[in-house]
């Protein structure tokens, strides 16, 4: 399974990770940690000699019940981060963590590679023509609601077909509109319950049907540090536990705070694969 961005092609016939670098106050786990240039570039440096493939950077915290931020201000928290990313690292795969078009635009411009829309485009209507005009891929995720109420009430008959039947939908818009490099992303935490991610998580093979790579989003979410009646600072060895269980129902890519750990599992899966 190949992924191609700009003029390069990303082998994903093996799993990879994605590394999460998050320009923002206030994040649920790892808000302001980033704030500086220097712990930037420090941070990126070692997600990369850990074995991150692509560096996922995000201006505005869709935690639940977060308040968005404006738009002038979500671009002065991380279009200098991907320029000096880009600078001093050039080859690494850049991923822009946004809803909003004019962002992505300038995001792309500046040297990111993917746009990474929590929102399916439902929030920004030009943003799907930015991500054709660039030729960018594309990871297109579900969610129920927006941040400030998605865990409200969150509702479904049946969580797997209802997401999957708007992957079928959503996947055939978007290539007429010519974006043709699509990741899928389940949306955990998005407007679901406990409840529904476990069944989501325990039905991933299911989305395999549609032949796209599907990337995971749960790390240190709160699927993972309620049950375990814990904080997301202690959720690191749940969160191994089920990119482990992801692995083996086909996760392409793992989007992760901790890129050792998730390497580490993806590791193990593969010596069991021999």
């Amino acid at each position: 399974m190949l992924l191609r961005y700009g003029h390069q092609l990303l082998d994903l016939s093996k799993p990879i990770v994605m590394g999460i670098l998050n320009c923002t106050p206030d994040s649920f786990y790892d808000g302001g940690r980033w704030a500086s240039k220097d712990t930037i570039l420090k941070h990126t440096n070692q997600m990369i000699t850990e074995g991150a493939r692509i560096i996922d950077v995000g201006g505005v915290s869709t935690k639940p019940y977060a308040q968005t931020v404006s738009q002038t201000e979500e671009i002065e928290r991380i279009l200098p981060v991907i320029e000096a990313l880009k600078t001093n690292f050039g080859e690494l795969i850049l991923s822009v963590d946004t809803s909003r078009a004019a962002v992505a635009r300038l995001a792309l411009e500046a040297g990111a590679d993917v746009v990474n829309d929590v929102s399916a485009g439902a929030w920004d209507a030009d943003l799907h023509k930015v991500v054709a005009d660039k030729k960018a891929p594309y990871v297109l995720m579900h969610a129920q609601g927006r941040p400030e109420n998605m865990q409200d009430n969150p509702n479904y008959e049946n969580p797997t077909q209802e997401i999957l039947d708007f992957f079928i939908q959503q996947t055939a818009e978007l290539r007429t509109k010519n974006i043709q490099e699509l990741i899928l992303d389940i949306g955990f935490g998005f407007g679901k319950t406990l409840q529904q991610n476990y069944q989501l998580l325990r039905d991933l093979s299911v989305f395999k049907i549609l032949n796209l790579p599907i990337l995971v989003g749960i790390s240190r979410k709160s699927m993972i540090y309620k049950p375990l009646q814990t904080t997301p600072q202690e959720a690191l060895h749940g969160t191994t536990a089920l990119h482990f269980w992801a692995l083996q129902q086909g996760a392409n890519i793992l989007r992760v705070h901790d890129v050792r750990p998730a390497m580490d599992a993806i590791r193990m899966w593969e010596c069991l694969q021999l």
